[in-house]
């Protein structure tokens, strides 16, 4: 599949049995797949940011109180990879990165599937941080249960923010490519039954893979395979979604107001600065003239 035929990244929403169970899923295929181009991702690191990427979505749409409202997932597990953070907002912007790149580890004896636990560790913890409602930023956190990051993500969901849930993950690659890649959260509402539940279950225990599921028929599909018998209504519309990131040039040349004089100084005389953004590797060449232009002023935000 070439990136020309890769599905465009959307998020969808919905209910089931009568409104006691609240889906959001993301088809991400498009997403993991920049993210792995931008920062030259190895295969285990790509499935890895890709689902951080994946769950930040949904996590925003679930926690996000207001419009544009961002959710920041920092996974630390002690494993080769270093840290993984994501970002996601509730209108569709994503950006992550991770802290070593290529790092990466040999397929399961087990299995033959990618070693995502291996790589990121179980020594840690997974933190999230967001916007509280009178705007002063909030953070919590878990020990990491598995590593594989959908079981740490409902833990959080589950012991942090009381929230009964599923969460369903998963990056899929061919050769040198992301081919499916998304994410499904489904939320027990206040009313739900012990026999929804067992349904519940039971259709994701059969339904298998998620990226088996988005490559057979997309997000859609996943979404009316796991509330099977169910009732799942679809809000109209899927909303779009996207690798993009706040940095910019004029950010990165606010970011020289915070060296003092005299490294600036040698910026200029070496011919420049390249900044590069963490988030999404892009790269940004300041010029001798442009740094010796710089005022004393208060700096814009920081991406």
């Amino acid at each position: 599949m070439t990136a020309a035929l890769l599905p465009d990244s959307h998020v969808l929403r919905g209910t089931a049995a009568g409104n006691t169970l609240r889906l959001v899923g993301i088809d991400a295929t498009r997403i993991v797949e920049e993210a792995r181009q931008r920062h030259h991702l190895s295969k285990t690191a790509t499935a890895a940011l890709g689902r951080a990427l994946s769950a930040s979505a949904l996590l925003a749409v679930v926690l996000g109180k207001q419009p544009g409202s961002r959710v920041t997932l920092r996974i630390e597990g002690g494993g080769p990879i270093g840290w993984i953070v994501a970002e996601g907002s509730n209108d569709g912007q994503l950006r992550g990165y991770v802290r070593q790149p290529g790092a990466d580890l040999p397929l399961r004896e087990t299995d033959g599937k990618l070693d995502v636990r291996g790589l990121v560790g179980i020594d840690g913890e997974l933190a999230v941080t967001r916007l509280l409602d009178n705007g002063e930023p909030y953070t919590g956190s878990v020990h990491l249960v598995s590593g594989e990051i959908a079981e740490d993500v409902s833990q959080y969901l589950g012991v942090s923010e009381q929230i009964p849930n599923a969460v369903l993950l998963g990056v899929y690659e061919e050769g040198q490519q992301v081919v499916s890649a998304g994410g499904l959260l489904i939320q027990a509402m206040p009313g739900v039954t012990d026999e929804t539940l067992v349904r519940l279950e039971a259709n994701i225990r059969q339904m298998g893979m998620l990226t088996d599921n988005l490559r057979a028929g997309g997000l859609m599909h996943a979404m009316t395979r796991a509330t099977e018998g169910l009732d799942l209504r679809l809000a109209p519309g899927a909303q779009p979604a996207r690798f993009e990131c706040r940095c910019s040039r004029e950010r990165a040349l606010d970011s020289l107001k915070f060296f003092p004089a005299e490294d600036r100084q040698d910026m200029i005389a070496s011919g420049g600065q390249e900044i590069m953004c963490h988030w999404c590797n892009e790269k940004y060449q300041i010029t001798p003239a442009e740094i010796a232009a710089l005022e004393a002023q208060p700096a814009h935000g920081q991406a």
